[in-house]
C-alpha cells in the first residue's frame, strides 16, 4: 500500500478513544519457528485491561472471540483472546496470546513478517470489553519510520504502549533493586542537567551488571535489558517534571515531544553497538590492534566493527581471508541488505542482531548473499529449527577472531 495509507491510518486511528500496542513479531508469533503457539502474544495485564471479563482465574483457559481488522492487507477476522492459564492448576503455561488466524494466509501469522512492526489499536470501552481492533503490519523500514516517528522505537522484544490521552509518555517498569531503574537520589546531578551520552550510560550499566562469571552471549542479553531501564527511568526523571507542569500551547508540546521521540530514536541506532564494543574490550580484545570500531572499510562507508583494523583492510598486502567485519542491528528484517556493499574486501559479512526469528526464506537470501547471521544465544530458540544450526553466537565469533591472530 502507498505510504499516504499509512498515514491516513495513523491519523485515523489515533484519538481519545485508542490505545496502541505496537511489537516487532517474533518467530513465536509467526510460523516462523514451527511451535504450535502461533499466534502474537501480547502481555496480561494489557490484554487484561483491554478485556476485563478475561481476567477469570478460576476457569480453564478463558477467552473473548472480538473482530480484528489487518487494515494493511486487507483481512478482517473474528479472532480469539485467550489465557492459557494450566499453571494455576499446576501446569506450566501463564500467558495470553491472540489466536484463530487461519494460519500463515494471515499477515499476523507470515514467516515472512517474522521481525516486521505491528500496530494493534484497540476502539476502548469504559468499563467493559473492546470490541475492535484495527492492525497495521509493516512492510518496509519506511512505515517503520512514520510509525516510530508516532510512538517513539520499538525493538525486539521490547513492546510499546500508547495512547494520544495519556500524558504519561513512560512505561513503568517494576523498581526492585534486582532492576537497573535508577531512583531520583541514584542519578548523577549533571545527568539532570544534560541527558548523558549513549557510552556514558553504557558504563552504568556495566558498573551494574558485571560481566564476572557471565557467559558472554546472556552478559549481552542483560546489559541490553538494564541499559533501557537505566534510559527510561533517566527520561522520566528529566522529562515527567515537563509534563506535569502543563504546556501554554500546543507547538510547545509538539517540541518536546518530538525531542524525546528523536532520543529514543538515536539511543536504539546506537546502544547495540557500544554494548558490543563494551564487550570486545573485556574480553581482551584490543582496540586498533585486534578491532576497530566504525572505521572507514571504502569512501563513504563505515562499517560497524572491522577485525582487526582500518589499517590491515586498507593494506592491499594483508590478506582478505584474515579479515572480518561485523554488522550490528537490533532488526535485520528489512535492513541487512544495507551491510552488503560495505567492506567490500570482506567477501563474507557478519550480522548480529536481537532480533527474534525470521522467515526460512529470509535466511536463505541471507545466506546466499554470504551473510552470517550472529545471533545471542538466549534468542536462537526463537529461529526455526532448521535455521538454528547455522546460527553464531557472539562468544563464537569472538573465538574466530582470536584465531586471526594466529
Amino acid at each position: 500500500m502507498a505510504l499516504t495509507d499509512l498515514t491516513n491510518w495513523i491519523d485515523e486511528h489515533t484519538g481519545p478513544n485508542y490505545i496502541w500496542y505496537a511489537k516487532r513479531l517474533s518467530g513465536n508469533d509467526t510460523l516462523a519457528n514451527g511451535t504450535h503457539q502461533a499466534g502474537p502474544y501480547i502481555p496480561k495485564e494489557f490484554l487484561f485491561n483491554i478485556f476485563p471479563s478475561l481476567n477469570r482465574p478460576n476457569d480453564k483457559n478463558p477467552d473473548k472471540w472480538f473482530d480484528l481488522h489487518i487494515d494493511s492487507h486487507p483481512d478482517v477476522r473474528n479472532v480469539r483472546a485467550v489465557w492459557y492459564n494450566n499453571k494455576q492448576r499446576g501446569g506450566t503455561r501463564n500467558e495470553t496470546r491472540l489466536t484463530g488466524f487461519g494460519g500463515r494466509t494471515s499477515a499476523l501469522l507470515d514467516p515472512e513478517n517474522t521481525g516486521s512492526l505491528a500496530v494493534f489499536a484497540f476502539l476502548r470501552e469504559v468499563g467493559s470489553d473492546a470490541s475492535i481492533c484495527h492492525v497495521w503490519v509493516c512492510e518496509h523500514e519506511t512505515e517503520d519510520d512514520l510509525v516510530e516517528d508516532r510512538i517513539g522505537p520499538v525493538e525486539p522484544s521490547k513492546d510499546r504502549i500508547w495512547s494520544v490521552t495519556d500524558l504519561e509518555m513512560f512505561p513503568r517498569l517494576p523498581k526492585q533493586r534486582q532492576s537497573c531503574w535508577l531512583e531520583a537520589n541514584e542519578i548523577p546531578p549533571s545527568w539532570l542537567v544534560k541527558f548523558p551520552s549513549g557510552a556514558e550510560i553504557v558504563r552504568k550499566t556495566v558498573e551494574m551488571r558485571s560481566g564476572q562469571g557471565i557467559p558472554i552471549d546472556q552478559r549481552l542479553m542483560k546489559r541490553s535489558a538494564c541499559e533501557y531501564e537505566i534510559f527510561l527511568s533517566l527520561e522520566e526523571a528529566i522529562e515527567l517534571p515537563f509534563i506535569q507542569q502543563g504546556f501554554q500551547t500546543l507547538k510547545e508540546f509538539i517540541i518536546r515531544a518530538q525531542s524525546i521521540v528523536q532520543r529514543r530514536k538515536a539511543r536504539a541506532g546506537r546502544s547495540l553497538e557500544l554494548h558490543i564494543r563494551e564487550i570486545f574490550l573485556e574480553e581482551g580484545l584490543i582496540e586498533g590492534t585486534d578491532f576497530q570500531y566504525q572505521p572507514q572499510s571504502e569512501e563513504g562507508k563505515r562499517p560497524d566493527f572491522i577485525f582487526p583494523s582500518q589499517a590491515a583492510y586498507q593494506n592491499n598486502d594483508f590478506p582478505p581471508s584474515k579479515l572480518r567485519m561485523l554488522a550490528v542491528k537490533a532488526t535485520c528484517k528489512d535492513r541487512w541488505r544495507q551491510i552488503l556493499n560495505e567492506a567490500e574486501r570482506i567477501p563474507q559479512k557478519h550480522l548480529l542482531t536481537l532480533q527474534e526469528g525470521i522467515s526460512e526464506n529470509q535466511f536463505r537470501e541471507m545466506t546466499e548473499a554470504r551473510v552470517q547471521l550472529v545471533v545471542p544465544t538466549p534468542l536462537k530458540d526463537s529461529y526455526a529449527k532448521s535455521i538454528q544450526p547455522h546460527l553464531q553466537t557472539l562468544e563464537s565469533f569472538i573465538g574466530d577472531v582470536r584465531l586471526l591472530t594466529l
